[in-house]
């Protein structure tokens, strides 16, 4: 076997799951402002004994 060979035997497993879960996601997939809105507003950022918190 070359190395191409070699290559493509090891790399074509990745491809196909790639495709695979892009397909997937397409199909089911929400929108970024979907996921916003379902978290709910972003939490508060406070300095508390000297170091920042998020709350």
């Amino acid at each position: 076997m070359n190395a191409f060979e070699v290559f493509a035997i090891y790399v074509t497993p990745f491809v196909i799951i790639g495709v695979a879960i892009k397909l997937l996601m397409k199909r089911y997939a929400i929108d970024l402002p979907d996921v916003k809105k379902q978290a709910g507003p972003a939490p508060k950022r406070r300095f508390l004994l000297g170091i920042w918190r998020t709350d």
